[in-house]
């Protein structure tokens, strides 16, 4: 398996560089050259698996030879094993022939963890064979980072630096972070908002130089490795719910896009979806894009879903690869104009993109009606992502029919304040986790100034 570039002016590279490098040195996103594609038949037979045991079925084709069968299926038994649902990914019913995927069973209660807790593995397991030493960089809007600081915290050959808009994350979602006291962890509080961080990070990926030859790794959902860890939930709920037998859908909050395009992968791969529903809070370039085609850059809300507060999707351009039918060239056209103010989508891949997406824009007013409105019916308590896709399912969803499987994306604790605001008592945090609100906590507050945080990063690395 080899991966290229959307911006198609960098080598192919194999599963072990690509999760080792993560941003493209042509500034682009890797995707596989070639998707691996399932029969209708191998499908069914993942009726009744265990979860571990379809990750490795799902996943096995993007790894190809990097990795033997047996430690690929070790690592990936371990990666589940931790979870607090046997099902890693339960699904609850909504109503009729509407879903929540539960996906906030892992150790920091958020979808996150799926792919992070096996990224981590992976990272340690090439650096290990390499006898190298790396260093993580990350951008967190609140739950990238304490996913990826459990994933990484018991690594051996990885020091990592997370980057997280200071006070603009639930206090849960920092303490999450902050109280990791671990020698290889780093967190750092910029003085500004989730782009600004993510703007420092893929800088540094750009030029490396501050690092004196020490490798800088990606955990953020450019890793091409988030992005097929996330596939298998979509194949193990869409079989669960008579996949390949019937077509199911899927409503997804998102915001940077890592999500949904992993979705979109699991279609290509043979999953039968009809509709894809991207639900989005106030800032809501994906739906401005879908719905008026103004793929433009606005000045960033903070909203009671603090985790979808970007305002820049990075993995976007992955879709928009496959929409143009990987014309790379155009895609760095069309991404150069939005640099510059604005950019519109041209006529056929917009026409591609919305024959199988729709869209809602979900206001902070609206977030808490929802979770009044979900608890009412459903008994379900939803963070406001959730409530998000909630309301975006019940608004978009094209046929009845069709069973749709909204995402849910954290669980509710997460976000307390925005639980009370909808007139709740609050919303508990399971036991395991019940110490995390009095633990000291450990973060550095710097500018958003690159120079500032590369000096911080190499002066804490160890070696």
């Amino acid at each position: 398996m080899r991966y290229i570039s959307t911006r198609g002016d960098a080598p192919a590279i194999g599963f072990e560089d690509v999760v080792l490098t993560g941003l493209a040195p042509d500034g682009g996103l890797y995707v596989p050259e070639t998707v691996p594609e399932f029969s209708h038949a191998e499908l069914a037979d993942m009726a009744g698996l265990s979860y571990a045991e379809v990750a490795y079925r799902v996943m096995r084709g993007f790894v190809g030879d990097a990795i033997d069968d047996a430690t690929f299926r070790r690592i990936v038994t371990e990666t589940y094993a931790g979870f607090n649902h046997d099902a890693v990914v339960p699904l609850a019913q909504l109503s009729h022939n509407h879903h929540l995927l539960e996906l906030f069973h892992g150790p920091t209660l958020a979808f996150k963890d799926i792919a992070l807790q096996l990224l981590g593995r992976l990272l340690d397991h090439f650096l290990g064979q390499r006898g190298e030493q790396g260093v993580i960089m990350g951008a967190t809007s609140g739950d990238t980072g304490s996913a990826a600081i459990e994933g990484c915290k018991p690594c051996d050959n990885l020091d990592i630096f997370i980057l997280h808009p200071h006070e603009r994350v639930s206090e849960v979602q920092r303490r999450q972070m902050t109280t990791v006291d671990a020698a290889n962890v780093h967190n750092i509080a910029i003085r500004g908002d989730f782009d600004d961080a993510q703007a420092m990070v893929k800088a540094s990926f750009a030029d490396q130089g501050f690092l004196n030859g020490t490798r800088l790794i990606a955990v953020n959902s450019i890793n091409w490795a988030r992005i097929m860890a996330q596939i298998v939930y979509y194949v193990a709920a869409g079989v669960a719910l008579g996949a390949p037998h019937r077509a199911v859908s899927f409503t997804v909050p998102s915001a940077n896009f890592g999500n949904l395009f992993a979705g979109y992968m699991a279609r290509r791969m043979g999953l039968p979806v009809k509709q894809f529903v991207i639900a989005t809070n106030a800032n809501d370039i994906l739906h401005r894009t879908l719905a008026d085609n103004d793929f433009s850059r606005r000045a960033l809300e903070a909203t009671l879903a603090p985790s979808m507060d970007i305002v820049v999707s990075s993995n976007f351009e992955r879709l928009l690869f496959e929409a143009y039918e990987r014309d790379s060239q155009a895609v760095t056209d069309l991404l150069a104009a939005f640099a510059d103010g604005r950019a519109e989508i041209d006529t056929a891949p917009m026409a591609r993109l919305r024959e199988l997406f729709a869209s809602h824009r979900v206001d902070d007013e609206t977030i808490l009606e929802v979770i009044r409105e979900a608890h009412a019916h459903t008994g379900q308590l939803l963070d406001p992502h959730t409530a998000c896709g909630y309301r975006a399912a019940n608004v978009c969803r094209a046929d009845a029919t069709t069973p749709m499987i909204t995402l849910a994306t954290a669980h509710p604790a997460k976000f307390e304040a925005a639980i009370k605001r909808a007139g709740f008592t609050g919303a508990p945090l399971p036991d395991a986790m019940r110490e995390l609100m009095d633990l000291p906590e450990h973060y550095d507050v710097l500018d958003a100034d690159l120079d500032t945080v590369q000096r911080y990063v190499a002066r804490h690395r160890r070696g």
